[in-house]
């Protein structure tokens, strides 16, 4: 299904986002500097692409199929694992901004601290979410779902992908930031 391997290519790239988040903490412990351009940009990184992107084509179309049509066992890995998830990586990007605003105003120890904790807490989880939905929920919609329903999905998919690519600059913007213009 070719929305499914669109979602896996944004899996890729959240992948090397988190990898490269990854790095900044480890980089925040050597040296205690936050660098804010960089947390700012990954911040909009994840509202915008992997939340309001990304997750908006699951939500709004792929989850919302496999709901309606798949019955209780589909309805219980969508709202009681993937929507739950989705939720808590919102609610570490929020920490994350919240502290790093702290951290400005009061250079304190502990804001660096909890931008780390939230930060890496953002990682594992994305890292541990994506593993199931490429290798888990996915297959189980697409092995599941009518051709009929598959191809609703595609043309939706289609729809939305046309719309995202008004986003591409901005986009690119953000990971000259977040990659210090190693793309």
């Amino acid at each position: 299904m070719k929305a499914i391997d669109y979602l896996v290519e944004e899996h890729d790239e959240i992948l090397v986002f988190t990898n490269r988040l990854e790095e900044e903490c480890l980089k925040i412990m050597e040296d205690k500097i936050i660098d804010e351009e960089f947390f700012r940009a990954s911040i909009k990184f994840i509202r915008q692409y992997a939340d309001g992107v990304h997750h908006k084509k699951e939500e709004d179309i792929l989850f919302k199929y496999m709901e309606e049509n798949l019955g209780v066992a589909a309805g219980k890995l969508v709202r009681s694992g993937m929507l739950v998830e989705h939720q808590f990586g919102r609610s570490y990007c929020l920490n994350i901004e919240e502290n790093l605003n702290k951290y400005l105003e009061d250079k304190k120890e502990i804001y660096i601290l909890q931008i780390l904790a939230n930060s890496m807490g953002y990682v594992n989880l994305l890292r541990a979410h994506i593993e199931k939905e490429n290798t888990v929920v996915y297959p189980f919609g697409e092995k599941n779902l009518s051709n009929e329903l598959k191809e609703k999905i595609e043309l939706e998919f289609d729809e939305t992908i046309s719309k995202e690519k008004e986003l591409d600059k901005e986009k690119l913007k953000l990971k000259k930031i977040i990659f210090k213009g190693e793309l």
